[in-house]
């Protein structure tokens, strides 16, 4: 069994939502993105996918995108993005993939997965600065950012509760946002301080999309940062670890 990460799919299957004026990579994404994924994911493997998922705006509107998902080899692990505006809570929408013969895909949000060599966690978290948000209207932002602290923390409780069962294993605690904790300078304290307090040392984001010449992990304060949104990837899910 493997593991694998890519971010910020922007599944739009029905092709109302372009993606390429953001760039020649996203031309025919959703093909390339199937044709890497069948090449590089097996079955047995899982792929943690953290955010921005669909352009869709409703749960039942999402079906296709999620069906496209659902179709390519593997379990998926999803999280919350900034434009997962789909996303509804966590019964309702484990009783519409039910509903709908979804069966590879889970939700990690405010909750944590033991693999047999590292547990997986994760929140959308948020930027701290306001300038990089393009939000509409006002925005409490550390409204947002004291909430998505409370989200890590629980997701990380559970996480820890895992690594305390494992039977003495020192097993890592993998944690996937949705938005950079730290990135071009700009640090969101919050976020970063409950990471050092659960002793959290990797970190997968996605989010920022055309750094395509940006390293794809830097360490800030003894964390390792690694970018996988799906363009910086060009659309090929990142190993994680292998058995």
């Amino acid at each position: 069994m493997s593991l694998f990460v890519i971010a910020d799919l922007h599944l739009s299957s029905d092709g109302s939502k372009s993606m390429e004026k953001f760039g020649s990579r996203w031309t025919n994404y959703m093909q390339k993105l199937k044709n890497n994924w069948s090449l590089l994911v097996k079955d047995e493997d899982t792929v943690i996918v953290p955010g921005d998922i669909s352009w869709s705006l409703k749960l039942e509107d999402s079906l296709p995108d999620l069906k496209f998902l659902d179709s390519l080899p593997g379990r998926k692990l999803i999280g919350k993005g900034n434009h997962d505006f789909w996303w509804a809570t966590a019964s309702k929408m484990k009783a519409f993939f039910e509903a709908n013969e979804i069966g590879s895909i889970d939700i990690l949000y405010n909750n944590a997965y033991l693999e047999k060599e590292c547990i997986l966690c994760g929140t959308r978290g948020w930027f701290v600065e306001e300038a990089q948000q393009h939000t509409v209207g006002s925005v409490d932002y550390l409204r947002i950012v004291n909430r998505e602290t409370i989200r890590l923390r629980m997701s990380l409780d559970e996480a820890m509760k895992l690594k305390n069962s494992a039977e003495g294993l020192d097993l890592p605690i993998l944690v996937f946002l949705h938005f950079p904790p730290v990135w071009n300078g700009f640090v969101c304290r919050e976020i970063v301080d409950v990471l050092h307090e659960y002793g959290v040392r990797t970190c997968y984001f996605g989010h920022i999309h055309g750094a395509y010449y940006s390293p794809r992990s830097f360490e800030f304060e003894g964390i390792e940062m690694l970018l996988c949104a799906a363009d910086y990837l060009n659309f090929a899910p990142l190993p994680i670890r292998f058995e």
